[in-house]
């Protein structure tokens, strides 16, 4: 009688899988989860940073020199190369936990942990840039002529620095913002995926 019950209880039970595979499996999906999602915005922060100084270029065709030999261009330039490089780091990091096993769990969490560190180190360094090209459109019309720097000299001090001041405010709330939609949601379910990890 034992053992029919004993028979009975063992067919009832439920099949328990691997709960590190089923995650493992969630966080590596190549169209949907974490990982994907991260390398979506990554990929659209390379071709977006790739395509506007085409674009710059395009809208002032009929002055090709004037472009070439402008510094605020090379500038915004060397701009778009470090966010291109930025941005591809992260997405190379995001490959490698796609391709990842589910034993690696330690592995996996110091990969979610550089990607929040550079998260929060790309928002200061955008700041950094921000003041610095507030300076350089300051400094500028005293090396090089400008027609649209010359127009925005020749408004009132107060006005330049208050708007100046608001769009370091708008910066600095619209970024963190932005990043916590694209970058911080999937960081943090990432983040609570591995926690499950055994």
């Amino acid at each position: 009688m034992e053992l029919d019950d004993l028979k009975r209880a063992w067919k009832e039970a439920p099949v328990k899988n691997n709960l590190n595979t089923d995650i493992m499996n969630i966080i590596q999906h190549k169209s949907y989860g974490p990982v994907a999602a991260l390398k979506k915005v990554f990929r659209k922060q390379m071709v977006a940073m790739s395509i506007i100084p085409l674009v710059l270029i395009l809208t002032n065709l009929s002055d090709l020199r004037a472009v070439f030999t402008s510094v605020m261009f090379w500038t915004y330039v060397a701009f778009c190369i470090g966010i291109i490089a930025f941005a591809r780091y992260n997405y190379r990091i995001a490959c490698k936990m796609e391709r990842m096993d589910g034993v690696v769990k330690d592995n996996l969490q110091q990969q979610v942990q550089v990607l929040e560190k550079r998260a929060k180190t790309e928002i200061m360094l955008l700041r950094y840039v921000l003041l610095f090209f507030i300076a350089l459109t300051e400094i500028l019309p005293y090396f090089q002529d400008y027609r649209m720097l010359r127009l925005w000299h020749s408004m009132p001090v107060l006005l330049r620095f208050g708007s100046y001041a608001g769009l370091l405010l708008l910066q600095y709330f619209m970024n963190r913002r932005l990043k916590e939609r694209r970058v911080g949601v999937h960081l943090r379910y990432l983040k609570s995926l591995v926690g499950e990890m055994q």
